[in-house]
């Protein structure tokens, strides 16, 4: 049991943190609509988030808008959870005019629940009333799939925020009634999806055929897109004082990826990538608050940056050191070494995804087995003691010799990284991070079924004997079950958000069993309607279906450039 003797109240609690923030607004609700911006987890998670902070700096800029920030409890922490406050004036949930979800991971969905029954608040949207806080979400996971929450969430904004938020303002008349206000913002705002206005339609018990519209709506749902980063460069706005990102100032530095992994939606939804240019990006390092020193370049493609080097040599002139969301093992050059040693790091990760080659050319990832080794010997010659290496097991096709070649393929990494350490005295840690695949909406493996627990079981076990012995190397590996719950969030219709409502209505937020997901996530026809589809994000499903093809071939993709492109279709259109 935890002992809570030696921690702090709630409201305690809520007084250290706003005494270590940098950057917190706090208004007077006189005359204001009062919005509680809430992230579904913990605060050190929801700050580190630059989606999550662009809101809320979005929101408090406008005059006539109160923004308040609402997280779920530290762990641990099993709901019932108490009853939640915002950190700024530590008002109930009840007192605002909206509640405002930031769903970044679609593991956080069933915690959107429980800070609605610790709140007070019927988890169903058709059993609220005026009297009750408009309920909107955001955030990438529900522009990938909304529908798990579609029975709980009154609006979705589908895409992002910067587009949307100014529209949906405008838009918003609460002089009007919920319904009316809810068919204008879908009628007249792109981006805005409001669920009750769609009905989904079945053939049998599994095969979605449909949406009928019930009012006069569009069709389809397009995804909000800045067409330049430069118009609204993403920075930290609240610096917090605690926690693992708490010297850091934060500075986007693209969104999407080129690469086009074909197990990743972030490769397909942000589509096409767009990095922010050199000048926006020195522009925020000359803005970084005094007393700061590191700061985090986020983005899903940080190394692909054009300008990277140059970025870094105008962040040490400046004496300011970097740190990287990610980087691609292909891309470590010295300037980047140089960058990653002044920032003192002691972990870089690379992320060759598979064991064997034909296995990593079929997801698209443009990595030999050369380039990863050579990545990890200039990264302990850099003196970086310790490396972690990120894998997935259960791909589509996957053999036993697939998996045996994660094992091997670490051994190498092994001596590489052993002969450089050798030279310095001292030899790290390198951590291999194992993960079931979760066919993820909008990638060419989205119709793709996942791989049983038991089978998912046994692969872990495989490769953690074949490690078990080798010195220095450690093995983290995740969950069968929870990548099941995963695959309900990330792939379910409305059937597993009723399930998960209803569980949660009684009392038992427990998920289904590995069978019940599987009839759960069934499909149908190969060519039958995905429940996701209500959402446009451009993209051709003609296109997605060759990439598949492609993908049981073991056919590499040529990447997505930043415009000029119309193979997916999204660009389609655009001048060239």
């Amino acid at each position: 049991m935890t002992n809570h003797r030696h921690c702090p109240g709630p409201e305690a609690l809520r007084a250290e943190r706003l005494r270590g923030e940098r950057g917190a607004v706090r208004k007077s609700w006189r005359g204001r609509r009062t919005v509680a911006l809430i992230y579904p987890n913990t605060y050190a998670v929801g700050m580190a988030n630059l989606g999550f902070q662009t809101v809320y700096g979005f929101l408090n800029d406008l005059e006539d808008v109160v923004c308040e920030r609402v997280f779920a409890p530290d762990p641990p922490a099993e709901p019932p959870w108490p009853a939640p406050r915002s950190l700024e004036s530590g008002r109930p949930l009840t007192d605002f005019d909206i509640l405002a979800f930031s769903i970044a991971f679609e593991s956080d969905s069933p915690s959107v629940l429980a800070i609605l029954a610790a709140a007070g608040l019927p988890l169903a949207a058709e059993a609220r009333t005026e009297a009750h806080p408009l309920i909107i979400a955001g955030g990438v996971a529900c522009w990938i799939n909304p529908e798990p929450l579609a029975e709980v969430v009154d609006a979705f904004l589908v895409g992002e925020a910067e587009v949307l938020l100014p529209a949906f303002w405008a838009a918003l008349d609460e002089g009007q009634p919920r319904e009316r206000q809810l068919r204008r913002l879908a009628r007249e705002v792109p981006g805005v999806y409001v669920p009750r206005f769609y009905r989904p339609e079945y053939r049998g018990d599994d095969e979605l055929i449909g949406y009928r519209l019930l009012a006069d709506v569009p069709e389809h749902v397009t995804r909000a897109r800045l067409a330049d980063l430069a118009e609204s460069p993403a920075v930290t706005r609240v610096q917090t004082a605690g926690g693992p990102f708490s010297a850091d100032y934060l500075v986007e530095v693209s969104r999407g990826c080129p690469h086009g992994c074909r197990f990743c939606a972030a490769g397909y939804v942000y589509r096409p990538p767009r990095f922010q240019s050199l000048k926006t990006l020195s522009a925020c390092l000359d803005a970084v608050p005094p007393g700061t020193r590191r700061v985090g370049l986020v983005g899903a493609a940080v190394s692909d940056l054009p300008d990277l080097d140059a970025l870094c040599g105008q962040a040490r002139a400046r004496g300011l050191s970097l740190g990287f969301s990610s980087f691609r093992a292909d891309a470590i050059n010295g300037a980047l070494l140089s960058a990653l040693a002044r920032s003192g790091v002691k972990t870089a990760a690379i992320a060759p995804e598979t064991g064997s080659q034909r296995l990593r050319d079929a997801i698209n990832k443009h990595l030999r087995d050369a380039v990863i080794l050579d990545a990890a010997e200039r990264l302990v010659d850099a003196g970086i003691p310790n490396l972690k290496l990120y894998f997935m097991i259960g791909l589509p096709g996957e053999t036993e010799a697939d998996v045996a070649a994660i094992v091997d393929l670490v051994k190498r990494v092994k001596a590489r990284f052993l002969a450089g350490s050798r030279s310095r005295g001292r030899i790290g840690v390198i951590t291999v991070s194992l993960n079931p695949f979760v066919p993820k909406p909008f990638t060419p493996l989205q119709r793709t079924a996942m791989a049983q627990a038991a089978v998912i079981k046994a692969k872990i076990r495989c490769v953690r004997e074949g490690l078990s012995h080798v010195p220095n190397v450690r093995l983290s590996a995740g969950k069968a079950r929870l990548a099941v719950s995963q695959a309900l969030l990330a792939l379910g219709d409305r059937r597993v958000g009723r399930r998960l409502l209803g569980r949660w209505q009684l009392g038992d937020p427990g998920w289904a069993d590995p069978a019940e997901a599987e009839a759960l996530l069934r499909r149908g026809r190969p060519d039958a309607p995905l429940p996701w589809e209500v959402i446009d994000h451009g993209i051709d499903r003609d296109y997605l279906e060759e990439e598949y093809r492609r993908y049981r071939q073991a056919v590499l993709s040529p990447p997505c450039p930043p415009r000029g492109c119309r193979r997916c279709g999204v660009c389609r259109g655009e001048a060239i």
